[in-house]
């Protein structure tokens, strides 16, 4: 019951965030830029700024995909953000954009992060049946080996998540200090959008890290307290 409890509670504040994300968006989608520029234009004008030519902004499908790729280094905008001219598109193109900027400059929790990715999707797939299969068996025989393997993928993606949380925020601050110095968002109300949309993403990320990290707790906690045979 425990479990479920810290489930039910992350589950409902990760939708009372990400449906405070949405009205954001979807607020600030209709403060348009003076500019007139989209999202695709504001990632490329950032890039040329940053002195970056070897990445290209490119479209996906979807709402809130977007995302920067280090391995093909591509900048990719979902279709809200790619041709639209607002204060929100801004935001998500120079947040994206300012990850491409950490990776052309080796920002270090990027790298980690990069580095990490490997491990955290082997750790993913096996975790919630190494989870399941060490519960049963410290239950039947009183064997805490293969929970603890499980603990132990859990806390790698936890790591992994909370890792996440600089890398997110440097992206967002570059973005910002770039939309303001470059002259990009013309006046406060631009900037205002911007900078309300990038801190209820951030948001989403320091959810889902408190999350993993409440079951992390559980799961060693069950460790901790569980008979053992070994």
């Amino acid at each position: 019951m425990t479990y479920y409890l810290i489930i039910g509670v992350v589950f409902i504040i990760s939708m009372i965030v990400q449906n405070r994300l949405r009205s954001k968006f979807e607020h600030y989608s209709k403060v348009h830029l003076k500019n007139g520029m989209s999202g695709k234009e504001i990632a490329e004008k950032m890039l040329r700024d940053s002195n970056i030519h070897d990445v290209q902004v490119i479209s996906v499908p979807g709402q809130l995909t977007d995302h920067y790729n280090p391995m093909n280094k591509t900048i990719n905008l979902s279709e809200g953000v790619y041709m639209q001219r607002n204060a929100a598109a801004a935001a998500v193109a120079a947040h994206e954009t300012g990850h491409a900027v950490q990776h052309a400059v080796g920002y270090s929790m990027l790298q980690l992060r990069s580095k990490m990715v490997p491990m955290v999707n082997v750790a993913s797939r096996l975790l919630q049946f190494v989870l399941m299969a060490g519960i049963v068996l410290m239950a039947m025989s009183g064997s805490k080996t293969v929970l603890l393997i499980g603990v132990i993928l859990f806390a790698v993606t936890t790591a992994f998540a909370f890792i996440t949380l600089p890398v997110e925020y440097d992206a967002s601050k570059r973005a910002l200090v770039w939309l303001k110095t470059s002259g990009t968002l013309a006046n406060n109300a631009e900037y205002a959008g911007a900078e309300d949309s990038l801190k209820w993403a951030a948001r989403t990320y320091v959810v889902a890290a408190l999350g993993s990290l409440a079951q992390l707790i559980y799961f060693a906690s069950m460790l901790a307290g569980g008979r053992s045979n070994d």
